[in-house]
């Protein structure tokens, strides 16, 4: 049994061989299809406040990425494209496929919001609407890397080191570094048994390799893909929002920088910080309820 489904009453597991990769999930719900895309150094977990709920609205699929919690752990591939965003969207639309829907809505955290960004590049006829949650364009975090987003982000520079460092570094030290990560957040916003959750499975060292990959790969192959795209927009509907005491909303203008990237865009900043599915999920769900309504 799915080691999720206790934090998801009333959904079924999910387990599909995309041919690429093995990709974990649960699924309820009836109505249009909504998938829920998680980001860094979490889970599926961080949806479980939300899911239940959207899905009395929506099908609602959520799933770990390559990479992360209970999906399976491809080869890094030649320069780190086992990794890439490319190869991550081509997960879960073939994931979505095999569950019967050919466009859905998309909700993305974090590294599952840049997921969701390559999607829309790679695969529009299968996005109906998109919400991109607390991010915003890798190449634009980047350009953009100063002291004070250097220390708010630092693991974006950590965890592309040439491995084993930054394995080696966090395999010694998991659950230091996962605390200081959630600092403040633990056990008020995530409870001690979601932590262990996360904790399990940051701890192996296949899910520690992985997201060091995922990182190797935004620093490297995906600003290749970004920048051979960079003349393109996302052209269906997109709502972004951050949380207002993070560093996104600190440090950029995110709304306009998104409207350099999509036609039709909204957004705004909803009170909490980057963990926003975790620390702020009534606002959240109002958002998202009326935007893919």
């Amino acid at each position: 049994m799915s080691r999720a489904l206790p934090f998801f009453p009333g959904f079924e597991p999910v387990r599909i061989d995309t041919g690429e990769a093995v990709i974990h999930g649960v699924r309820s719900g009836d109505g249009p299809p909504v998938l829920l895309l998680h980001g860094w150094p979490q889970s599926l977990l961080i949806w479980r406040l939300l899911a239940p709920r959207l899905a009395q609205r929506f099908t609602v699929i959520v799933t770990d990425l390559r990479g992360y919690g209970d999906s399976s752990k491809p080869a890094d591939g030649i320069d780190h494209e086992g990794y890439s965003k490319r190869s991550m969207a081509r997960d879960q639309v073939a994931v979505m496929r095999a569950l019967g829907h050919e466009r859905f809505f998309l909700v993305g955290h974090d590294r599952g919001a840049r997921v969701a960004h390559r999607m829309a590049l790679d695969h529009p006829r299968s996005l109906s609407k998109i919400v991109l949650l607390d991010i915003v364009p890798t190449r634009t975090l980047y350009d953009n890397m100063s002291k004070a987003l250097g220390l708010a982000y630092f693991h974006w520079l950590l965890l592309p080191q040439p491995a084993p460092l930054p394995e080696t570094l966090l395999g010694n030290s998991m659950e230091t570094f996962l605390r200081g990560v959630f600092r403040g957040l633990v056990p008020s916003v995530i409870s001690e048994r979601v932590f262990a959750e996360y904790l399990r499975c940051a701890s192996d060292p296949a899910t520690l390799h992985a997201m060091c990959e995922d990182y190797r790969a935004g620093a490297t192959i995906d600003l290749v893909h970004d920048a051979a795209d960079a003349e393109r927009r996302i052209d269906c509907p997109l709502r972004v929002l951050w949380g207002m005491q993070g560093a996104m909303h600190r440090l950029f203008d995110v709304l306009d920088t998104w409207k350099t990237k999509a036609d039709d865009v909204t957004g705004r900043a909803l009170p909490g910080g980057h963990w926003m599915p975790e620390q702020c999920p009534d606002e959240l769900f109002d958002e998202l309820t009326a935007f893919l309504q």
